[in-house]
Parts: C-alpha cells; sequence; structure tokens
C-alpha cells in the first residue's frame, strides 16, 4: 500500500493553476458527440473521469470500461442508446457494479432505448444497443441523482419527439441540472424550465461549435479550506482560470468560506473570462455553521473537515446522494474524523454534525481514502493541525485533479512517499 506523509509549510503563499471542470469537460464531450463536431472543446479535464469518456467516444469498443466514473456511467448509458446502428457493454469497477442505475435505465427505456442488464438487475454492466428514441413525455423522482436528469436532458434534441421530464418531489443538485441546460443552449439546444418542476427540451439538433472549459470551482475548495487552516494572517493564494459567474455550483464555495475567515478576490470580472481568484484570510469566522448541501454535495468533505479543524460546531443538510458516490462518504467521514479526535453524527443518512464532542486521537495507521479523491483531498490540508498526517492510497485525486500533489508541492508542501 502506497501512503503520503505530508507535512505543511510554515507560510502558505504562491500561484496555482487550477485543472479543468470535469463538470464541464463531461458534459461538452458528450454534446460535442451528439452535435457531430470534429474538433474537441479547449481545456479539457485531464482527470480520470473525463479521460474514460475521450477514449470511449475516440475507440468506440465494444466493451467500454469506465472504471470509477460514476459521471461518465450516467452520461454514456444515454449517449449510447441514441447511436443508431452500434452495441455496447458498457462496465466499470467493482464499486461501480454495485451503484445504482435502474432509474435512469428505466426512464430510458420509456423513451425507447434497448438496454439489458449484463449482470445483477438494477447495476451496471449493461448492453446497450443504440438506435432512434422515440422521446415525448417522463416522470422521474428528482431526489436520486441529477446526473441522470442532465443523461436525459443532454440527449433530448436527439428524441424524435423532444423530451418534456417532470421531476416528482425535491430536486436535488439543482445547480448542476442549470449547468447541463446553459452548456446546451452554447451549443444551440432549445431546452429550458417551463415550470418549477418541469423541463422541456424541443426535437432540434445541436449546432457544430468551438468551446472553451473554465477551470474548477470544486477544485479550488480544497485550496479555500488550505487558507482557513493557515496560521498566518498574511499567507495569500492564487488560483488561476476561474470565472466570476460561473455556472458551476460549486462556486458558491466562495461564499461559504467567506463566513470560515477567507476572503475572495477577483482580478478581473469579465463575463465569460477566466481570471485570478486571490484568496487571503480574514481572521473573523462563525463559531458555529449550517448549511444545506442539497446543491452542493460535493462540498461537503471539504467543510466537515475544516469546520471541525477549526473547532466550529456545525450541523450540515441535505446529504442524502453522499452514500451512493465512490464511497458512503457519511459513514468514511465519520470513521476518519474519529481518527483525528473528532465524534460526528449522523441523522436518518442525510444529516452530518458535530457539537464539540471528542475523543482519543490515533492517526497512526493513516486516513483511508476508500478510493474516493475527494477524501483524500479533503483530508490533506489537515496537515496544517496534525502533525505527520499520512494519506493512504493517495493517487485516487487522480480521478478529478490529478497534480493535486504537485500543487501543493509547489506552494512548499513536503509530501513523503512510503509503502507498506
Amino acid at each position: 500500500m502506497m501512503y503520503y506523509t505530508i507535512i505543511a509549510p510554515e507560510r502558505l503563499s504562491g500561484t496555482v493553476r487550477l485543472p479543468a471542470s470535469k463538470s464541464i469537460s463531461n458534459r461538452a464531450l458528450v454534446i460535442h458527440a451528439l452535435s457531430g463536431g470534429d474538433v474537441l472543446p479547449d481545456n479539457l479535464s485531464d482527470c480520470d473521469d473525463t479521460e474514460v469518456i475521450v477514449e470511449a467516444l475516440r475507440r468506440r469498443p465494444y466493451e467500454i470500461d469506465i472504471k470509477a466514473a460514476g459521471t461518465a456511467m450516467r452520461f454514456m448509458t444515454a449517449y449510447l442508446s441514441t447511436c443508431k446502428g452500434e452495441e455496447h457493454l458498457l462496465t466499470g469497477t467493482e464499486r461501480m457494479r454495485h451503484r445504482p442505475i435502474g432509474v435512469l435505465v428505466d426512464a430510458l427505456r420509456l423513451l425507447g432505448a434497448d438496454i439489458s442488464y449484463a449482470g445483477e438487475e438494477g447495476f451496471p454492466p449493461l448492453h446497450i444497443r443504440g438506435g432512434m428514441l422515440e422521446g415525448g413525455e417522463l416522470e422521474m423522482a428528482g431526489n436520486v441523482s441529477s446526473q441522470y436528469v442532465s443523461a436525459l436532458l443532454m440527449v433530448g434534441p436527439m428524441l424524435q419527439k423532444g423530451l418534456t421530464l417532470h421531476l416528482t418531489g425535491s430536486v436535488i443538485s439543482r445547480p448542476y441540472i442549470d449547468l447541463t441546460l446553459w452548456m446546451m443552449r452554447e451549443f444551440g439546444a432549445d431546452a429550458a424550465w417551463t415550470a418549477h418542476d418541469t423541463i422541456e427540451v424541443k426535437a432540434q439538433p445541436y449546432q457544430k461549435r468551438s468551446y472553451l472549459i473554465e477551470n474548477d470551482w470544486s477544485a479550488a475548495s480544497y485550496w479555500y479550506e488550505l487558507m482557513a487552516l493557515s496560521h498566518h494572517e498574511e499567507d495569500e493564494i492564487r488560483l488561476e482560470g476561474l470565472m466570476d459567474g460561473s455556472k458551476q455550483g460549486d462556486s458558491s464555495v466562495r461564499h461559504i468560506f467567506s463566513l470560515l475567515g477567507v476572503k475572495t478576490i477577483f482580478e478581473s470580472r469579465q463575463e465569460g473570462v477566466p481570471t485570478t481568484v486571490i484568496l487571503r484570510r480574514t481572521g473573523r469566522s462563525v463559531p458555529r455553521l449550517e448549511y444545506d448541501f442539497v446543491n452542493t454535495p460535493d462540498l461537503a468533505q471539504t467543510f466537515v473537515v475544516c469546520c471541525a479543524l477549526m473547532g466550529v460546531h456545525f450541523h450540515f443538510y441535505g446529504l442524502s446522494t453522499l452514500k451512493i458516490k465512490e464511497t458512503d462518504r457519511i459513514e468514511a467521514l465519520k470513521a476518519e474524523m474519529r481518527k483525528l479526535g473528532y465524534v460526528l453524527h449522523d441523522v436518518n443518512g442525510c444529516e452530518l454534525l458535530w457539537d464539540g464532542e471528542r475523543c482519543e486521537a490515533d492517526w497512526s495507521d493513516g486516513i483511508d481514502t476508500y478510493e474516493d479523491h475527494r477524501m483524500a483531498m479533503a483530508f490533506a490540508p489537515a496537515a496544517f493541525c496534525v502533525e505527520g498526517l499520512r494519506i493512504n492510497h493517495p493517487q485516487v485525486v487522480s480521478k478529478s485533479y490529478p497534480h493535486f500533489w504537485d500543487d501543493l508541492k509547489s506552494v512548499h508542501f513536503m509530501i513523503e512517499d512510503s509503502e507498506l
């Protein structure tokens, strides 16, 4: 087993070029393919999740292994269903074969897709025969995964009758759905909310165009956490390639971290143009934080670790999807935070709270990452507070931020790699 021992610098200062947005890259690739475009979008993410889509679209083999890429599994299931004359087996890692996909498959079947399960009912791998789908009206629960919704929406323009999607119950991760609709319109689609629970996509084909991917606000969250946990008021980090007014839901990270003493300064506010964001400390933090992460679940791990280490009590809501991510993130957070001496409690599998309860800390065996990139990156900033912090299986960051550890080294973190 490989692990890294991380030693934080005395001062936090430097400039970091963030990776391109995985969320935008993956959507752009699918929409670009549906448009029949020749030139790939610019500034594509180089992470594992995007690479598997690029490889699948380039080679188009019968068996497509998307590994641990949940987004790729959902998006490619819908995309391949529309590829007339093609036949594919879509599979992934052992964990992926236990992540449910029945809701999406059922919805696509109702639209005319030919999909069957090659293993356990309701889970990958999937056998998909592409064809011309009729489309029409469809009803689906809005509280399962926004990626199901996005997958359906993106193929909507290719359906003979278009798509009218009615979402029942509460709608989670709505900013990700809005991001999908915005990108579809960028490629010429006619797609919009027509009511608070209904989205209509006309049968109007995409248009080919060049497209620039902005950098990733989710990746920025770990630098905000590093700044919040650093020790000097004069510390400063510059993050390149972000946009003010970004459609990425996780851009809200800057507002939440303002409550934890991190100030955000944009060098430029020209709409649609990437700029540099400067992070500085204010020295002022709330003593307790309540927040609903229903729209930004990927930020939850960052704030759980950061708040506890800052001594900020918290009660976080809207975490139901954390149990079906790369791992059960709620249980993983409880286990690994206990190693650092913090006792978290969950409520009904969708809330996490910490009221200051502590236990004896023992991090000698390292922080386990559970094949989850966000566990590794959310815990790495704890090096400011935990001497000799060890991260097990650190290579998992390649899923979304392959050069994360190199970027830490560039701002003078010492990282020692070892194997057991």
